[in-house]
């Protein structure tokens, strides 16, 4: 960030007083600019023994497969959010949102938030954010496709707790890879 985004004026680095981090700070104006992790959101959306996945139409991972997710747009809820990134990379309608997971990926300041998902109907089609869009066996998974670590590791516990018969709400850390 080079200038205010309320005056315009070249801003600074420094710890503000009361602070303990450093941060973008505005001489003129005083403003501090604070830089938050974004957070996504997504489903699991399930139809009968399937699940949704999307062939990604945008970069980055252009072309592999992932869940429906994106980012949380100010005024909503997690659940808002997830519904309408469903609704716009799947092109279904989904209901009964369940918490699954929330994962901190701090190397690029993002927080997933997962939800579980049941499909109203077996209609969906892709959104203009998607090439493909296709219900998957766990068995017809192109696991080599996928375009997320975060999105294989959602995966992967989904079906393990599919295997149990449980469901439990679970938060973990995706690592840099080496």
């Amino acid at each position: 960030m080079n200038y205010c985004t309320h005056c315009a004026t070249p801003l600074v680095q420094r710890v503000p007083s009361g602070d303990d981090r450093l941060r973008h700070v505005c001489d003129a104006c005083g403003t501090v600019h604070y830089r938050n992790p974004k957070v996504v959101v997504g489903t699991i959306p399930r139809y009968r023994n399937k699940i949704i996945l999307c062939r990604r139409a945008i970069e980055p991972r252009y072309g592999f497969w992932t869940l429906p997710a994106g980012f949380l747009e100010t005024g909503e809820s997690l659940a808002e959010g997830a519904r309408r990134e469903t609704m716009e990379e799947a092109g279904a309608r989904v209901d009964g949102l369940i918490p699954y997971a929330a994962f901190n990926i701090t190397f690029v300041s993002q927080i997933y938030f997962m939800f579980l998902a049941d499909m109203v109907s077996s209609e969906f089609r892709a959104g203009h954010e998607s090439l493909e869009v296709r219900l998957f066996t766990e068995n017809e998974i192109p696991w080599s496709e996928i375009a997320f670590t975060v999105i294989r590791e959602t995966l992967k516990r989904y079906y393990r707790d599919l295997q149990d018969g449980r469901f439990e709400f679970y938060m973990g850390d995706i690592q840099r890879r080496a």
